[in-house]
């Protein structure tokens, strides 16, 4: 792997990648395809250093990484969501100005159309047979922008509702209430299903 970074000529590309490898545990063709997402949404949206960003990823498996190492856009502040649709795909914008209803984001998908033209990530992709990290990444280097589609929509600002807590009726523990729920959602389904 160290031989691949090296031939990456961007410091900041290099030093971006050196951030995701010690939060990562190594650097994984998917937490590499995040930080590609990430870059292009970067031109297209023209997201500076220090900008809030909010995204969504559609899978749960080393994509959201990126965005949490270097962005801070987490679960628990609001920042990152996980909507595992098993899509390399990723919905980001920027924090919106305030008054706006809307906010303008990019959707940016892997695309299997465009992953063709380089059989080795292609196959990686497709999961047609094993490829290592290294060759998938060495992949992506090569195609650049090349293997993504992206669309600009405007996303619907989510309304904030004042937070409603109470004491489940059953267990005794305060919970968050949807509605006006009295019996906590654990104590309702508490295998969670």
């Amino acid at each position: 792997m160290d031989e691949i970074i090296e031939k990456i000529d961007d410091p900041d590309l290099r030093e971006e990648i050196e951030k995701i490898i010690p939060f990562h545990g190594y650097l994984s063709t998917g937490a590499f395809i995040g930080l590609q997402m990430l870059n292009l949404a970067r031109r297209l949206l023209d997201i500076k250093e220090g900008d809030r960003i909010f995204v969504t990823c559609e899978t749960q498996n080393c994509l959201p990484d990126t965005f949490q190492i270097l962005c801070s856009s987490t679960i628990g502040n609001k920042g990152l969501k996980i909507i595992d649709h098993g899509k390399m795909a990723v919905t980001i914008n920027k924090a919106a100005p305030p008054g706006e209803e809307t906010v303008k984001s990019v959707r940016i998908v892997l695309d299997p159309e465009k992953t063709v033209d380089y059989p080795i990530f292609h196959a990686w992709y497709m999961n047609e047979a094993k490829v290592s990290h290294e060759d998938g990444i060495n992949e992506l280097i090569k195609a650049d922008a090349d293997v993504y589609s992206w669309y600009l929509i405007d996303l619907p600002l989510p309304i904030k509702h004042k937070k409603k807590v109470t004491i489940c009726n059953i267990c005794g523990e305060s919970f968050v209430q949807d509605e006006n729920e009295t019996i906590c959602k654990w104590c309702i389904n508490p295998e969670n299903e």
